[in-house]
């Protein structure tokens, strides 16, 4: 899960930062090259190729065809993962991993199943009307005005009925404020943890997994056979409507498969949710890693499961910024303990990376290969990816409403970085130097003049 394109998600990007701002700037990315690498060649025939042409900006399809094919060339013989521990690896192989939501699909599914969840009165009410138990980092006053909105009784809360405890709920979740503009979280370590999208997870207390996978697949047959534009109605509120898989990420996904590639999926959004989405471009659930709650009696609990040095339950840790470098470390790689939260040597990371926020910045960073960011205007992740001290950063326009040229440049080289206690702060690159502002220069605009493919 990453950001919304829903008129009550306006805030819902990437609030980011390092544990520690000193020791995020020492992060070592892929080994620097002194150039960019040249336009590739044609791949062999024997090597999977893309299919899909459309929306591919300048020569990153060739670029990414020419990735394929040198590790098509040699399967197995760098950039496997390794391990054996966790949902399932693949040894070996060379790794790719991709964002899921705005990554591989237009618009975000976490959102698609809360808005779902709100219309079909699937959200139990907490225990004694308690709302601080639905997450350690919501505010006393966001709890009261829930409490407010939302009295307690009944087995489930009348979300399709009640529209005030509908708009308070999706006022929290999407703006991580009241409906009245308090701050709705706090504390937390903004380099690790996004408290709204973990909410979402925790909302789902008291189902079974397969209860909210069954949930999940009945927003996503709405939201595929919904008109591209369409919008619904959740409480008082009009919200986003449709989803759409991008097709050249499902060839993309095809062709690293063909050509013998690892493939994950690691998002923001609740693993049952995006087992269920992934199945859609040919990726397995034992190849997902999202939002994982802890269960008591094959129930999912509010509390959410922890990795390397966080302990279940602490609920310190998700699939954000960070946290996905640990999770993927941990699940994919089978590294344990606090060693989980480092970066690995670069024989054993993705080759390949692709994400469109923030919260993908250590994912795409950890690449050893090629970085695909899809463009939606996102400060830190823009900022690295224009810097491109290596040249392995490629930027593609997004292939559905692609956004227009940002006007002002990114301000990377003074509040285009989030620390970990929330404060704004320069970019800066593995050796401590700050990323000059930098300009949008990878768009589809209207305009005939601006670039376009």
């Amino acid at each position: 899960m990453n950001s919304t394109h829903s008129p009550v998600r306006g805030l819902r990007g990437c609030a980011a930062a390092a544990v520690l701002a000193l020791a995020a700037t020492a992060l070592l990315p892929a080994p620097n090259v002194s150039a960019r690498p040249a336009a590739a060649s044609a791949a062999p025939a024997a090597c999977p190729k893309l299919t899909v042409s459309e929306g591919w900006y300048g020569d990153n399809k060739a670029r990414i065809e020419r990735l394929i094919a040198d590790h098509c060339r040699s399967k197995g013989t760098g950039g496997g993962t390794g391990g054996g521990a966790g949902k399932g690896t693949g040894a070996g192989k060379p790794l790719a991993v991709f964002d899921w939501d705005n990554t591989v699909i237009k618009n975000d599914v976490g959102d698609a199943t809360l808005y779902w969840l709100l219309r079909n009165d699937r959200i139990r009410p907490p225990r004694h009307g308690d709302w601080t138990t639905t997450s350690r980092w919501l505010t006393p006053e966001a709890a009261t005005a829930l409490a407010a909105a939302c009295p307690p009784g009944g087995r489930t809360l009348p979300t399709s009925t009640d529209p005030r405890c509908a708009d308070e709920i999706l006022a929290v979740y999407g703006t991580g404020a009241t409906s009245t503009g308090r701050t709705a979280f706090a504390g937390y370590d903004h380099r690790r943890m996004e408290p709204q999208y973990a909410w979402l997870a925790q909302l789902l207390r008291g189902w079974t997994a397969r209860e909210v996978r069954s949930f999940a697949a009945a927003a996503r047959a709405e939201n595929l056979a919904a008109p591209r534009g369409a919008t619904q109605r959740v409480g008082t509120a009009r919200v986003t409507g449709w989803v759409r898989h991008y097709e050249q990420q499902r060839d993309l996904i095809r062709a690293l498969q063909d050509a013998g590639f690892d493939v994950w999926i690691v998002s923001a959004s609740p693993e049952p949710v995006v087992d269920v989405w992934a199945r859609g471009v040919g990726i397995d659930p034992s190849h997902t890693i999202g939002i994982r709650n802890t269960t008591e009696h094959g129930r999912l609990t509010g509390h959410l499961q922890g990795c390397g040095g966080v302990r279940d339950g602490e609920d310190r840790m998700i699939t954000y910024i960070d946290g996905k470098r640990c999770w993927i470390n941990q699940e994919i790689l089978g590294v344990r303990g606090a060693a989980a939260e480092r970066v690995q040597p670069a024989a054993r990371r993705q080759v390949l990376a692709a994400g469109d926020s923030d919260t993908d910045v250590s994912l795409l960073r950890d690449a050893t290969g090629l970085r695909l960011v899809l463009n939606r205007n996102k400060n830190e992740l823009m900022c690295r990816a224009y810097d491109n001290g290596d040249g392995r950063w490629i930027v593609n326009p997004m292939f559905i409403e692609p956004k227009q040229r940002r006007t002002a440049p990114y301000p990377c080289a003074t509040t285009g970085y989030t620390a970990a206690d929330g404060t704004a702060r320069p970019v800066r690159r593995a050796d401590g130097s700050v990323v000059p502002d930098q300009w949008d220069t990878v768009f589809r605009g209207r305009d005939p003049e601006e670039t376009a493919y």
